[in-house]
């Protein structure tokens, strides 16, 4: 009977499968962008050495560019050529002790660089899996274990990965870029208002600030 007990329901279940293939449908447009932005990386690697070390990609890039998306989408189709790890810049938060005006007065000096150096580069052109404790933004400290999987590629993602203290380490250099609409939008999106502000005032100058000082992009291999 039209406009009974069930009517309500059937409205909401069919509203609810639109909204699911609405879903599906935006992820498959992501996945697809995703892999166009890779397809002139994959053609253009470099050949693993014969020694058996690892080749490595560090993956630069603007805040909200897809760096990490770009990343574990890469470090899937290398899975088939040796496999992949992968190491998150974001997990080298500067900690507090570390906060000073001088040092976030520095070119590049919003990330913990001497503990990536310490830590991550002697471990980068093995290919055993290895550790390291991720910076936990809550408890301002650091927290649990990642595991960087065994693996012919090492790929370091994310904004300060070629930093200068760093030297010329990676095999290939690639920038992730995003045009300041879509990047304000993405991250409004993924942050909230409240910290969207605070991406606007005072993260993305200290991006812009360093890229500005280090050659980037331009001194990247490729842009994605």
């Amino acid at each position: 009977m039209p406009g009974g007990p069930g009517a309500g329901c059937g409205m909401l279940a069919v509203e609810n499968a639109g909204e699911a293939a609405d879903g599906m449908g935006t992820q498959m447009d992501k996945q697809r962008e995703t892999l166009e932005r890779l397809a002139p990386v994959l053609g253009s690697l470099p050949t693993p050495p014969a020694d058996g070390r690892a080749r490595i990609i560090a993956l630069e890039g603007r805040a909200a560019a897809g760096k990490t998306t770009l990343a574990a989408a890469l470090a899937e189709a290398l899975a088939a050529y040796g496999g992949a790890g992968v190491v998150h810049m974001d997990d080298f938060f500067l900690p507090a002790e570390l906060r000073t005006p001088e040092r976030l007065a520095e070119p590049g000096g919003n990330v913990d660089y001497a503990r990536f150096a310490r830590e991550i580069l002697p471990c980068l052109r093995g290919t055993a899996p290895f550790c390291y404790r991720r910076f936990d933004c809550g408890s301002m400290a650091l927290g649990e274990a990642r595991t960087v999987a065994a693996g012919r590629w090492r790929i370091v993602e994310g904004a300060y990965s070629a930093h200068p203290y760093f030297g010329p380490y990676a095999d290939l250099l690639l920038f992730a870029d995003v045009d300041p609409a879509t990047q304000q939008a993405r991250i409004l999106q993924r942050n909230g208002p409240a910290q969207a502000a605070q991406f606007a005032s005072r993260w993305i100058p200290l991006e812009e600030a360093y890229f500005s000082a280090t050659g980037l992009p331009g001194r990247a291999a490729r842009m994605v």
